[in-house]
């Protein structure tokens, strides 16, 4: 008699999609944490009018929303989601997030005179940051693994 309860199915994710749509999710989360921080210290500095101050957050509400959004789909086994993730904020989101750090670097900046002047609430973005690009470097790898490839080929 035949059973199908040995052959793998394709409805559920692998655990590398599952890993990657987890790590998507602590990348947002990271990313929220950051714009508090954010916030919170053009509040205390003054730098930041409420105009600037709003425009920025609807903008990562949108871009947050958008990322839960297109990471469920992701697990969902959606293809142009996987490439969404992987171009919009694989790349250009981590772009985004690397490149005033490195045009201090390029200006002649020291990390070491950065880090002497850090105080916990940068220390606490600088944590928060490492975690947000690993997570994301890291779902755009187990995305593109061969269990995930495999999956989602076998999805319409």
């Amino acid at each position: 008699m035949y059973t199908t309860a040995a052959r793998p199915t394709t409805s559920t994710a692998p655990r590398e999609v599952r890993g990657a749509y987890a790590l998507w999710l602590t990348a947002v989360g990271a990313g929220a944490f950051e714009t508090v921080l954010a916030v919170g210290r053009m509040a205390l500095d003054g730098t930041g009018s409420a105009g600037e101050i709003g425009v920025g957050l609807a903008v990562r509400l949108v871009v947050f929303t958008a990322a839960v959004f297109a990471a469920l789909r992701m697990r969902g086994g959606a293809r142009w989601a996987r490439i969404v993730l992987a171009v919009g904020l694989g790349v250009l989101g981590t772009a985004s997030m690397v490149v005033q750090p490195l045009g201090y670097l390029l200006d002649g900046g020291s990390p070491v005179d950065a880090l002497a002047r850090a105080g916990a609430l940068d220390w606490l973005f600088v944590a928060s940051r490492a975690l947000h690009v690993g997570a994301v470097l890291t779902a755009v790898a187990l995305m593109f693994r061969p269990a995930s490839n495999a999956y989602f080929r076998g999805r319409r």
